[in-house]
């Protein structure tokens, strides 16, 4: 089986010509689960499949990650065969603060008698959840405020950290093999986002194989991240994943 990691936007939220940061995991070309819904990516994600996505997990609550989710909902809500079959993945404690973004408006629908989450499987976690047989990690990251950003994992093949601060020790723990690591980064850092300066002074040399750098802000900066010696995505980039264990038979 061959995994990648189809970056379908790359950019911080200002960024809008980059495309709304998000990812989905493909095995054999086939997509398995889309990291992040902004405001464009379902458009991108129908593009790439011709389907909406089956499986999806959420990093963070800010618009520029989760504005998707209201034109998902319509999607799946209008087709029976689609209604309550998509898998929405996210930690428990942003449960609250996704259901006021995108949620808790009295009427999701003007002729009334809908209820929002209807038209997905919500499936909170906090470790982590299962998907094909095979075990995602949830982690803490470090973005402004305590307690509300996760990344995701899937061990031995792929870390996605999301908007972050620099995380050694979560990544250590999570990502310490020769995982891929998807990971925040601009030219400067700020309390919410990596700069790269941050990447130079936190992380090991040898990462810099494993690291592929998004959520910058402009083709230029990518550039600039570039010319310091690192790998960034571009939105439509399939990067190829180490092969994670075979999934267990008997898991969800």
């Amino acid at each position: 089986m061959n995994w990648t990691l189809h970056f379908l936007g790359v950019g911080a939220a200002h960024a809008v010509e980059l495309g709304s940061s998000a990812a989905v995991l493909e095995c054999d070309g086939k997509p398995v689960l889309l990291i992040d819904c902004g405001p464009d990516t379902l458009e991108r994600y129908m593009a790439a499949y011709g389907e909406p996505p089956r499986a999806l997990y959420i990093t963070h609550t800010h618009m520029d990650h989760v504005a998707g989710l209201e034109r998902t909902f319509f999607r799946l809500w209008f087709d029976e065969t689609l209604r309550g079959q998509t898998r929405l993945f996210a930690h428990a404690g942003l449960i609250p603060w996704l259901q006021a973004r995108v949620a808790d408006y009295p009427g999701v629908l003007a002729e009334g008698g809908v209820n929002f989450w209807e038209a997905f499987r919500l499936v909170p976690c906090s470790r982590g959840f299962w998907l094909n047989g095979l075990w995602f990690d949830v982690f803490a990251t470090r973005h402004h405020m305590p307690g509300t950003s996760y990344g995701v994992a899937l061990g031995g093949s792929f870390a996605y950290t999301g908007d972050t601060r620099p995380i050694p020790e979560m990544l250590t723990r999570y990502a310490g093999g020769n995982e891929i690591i998807a990971h925040d980064c601009g030219i400067a850092s700020n309390p919410s986002h990596t700069g790269v300066d941050d990447v130079e002074r936190e992380y090991p040399a040898e990462w810099r194989e494993r690291l592929r750098l998004y959520h910058y802000g402009s083709h230029a900066d990518g550039a600039t991240l570039q010319s310091r010696g690192f790998q960034i995505a571009r939105a439509g980039d399939r990067i190829a994943l180490p092969t994670p264990p075979p999934p267990r038979a008997d898991a969800g």
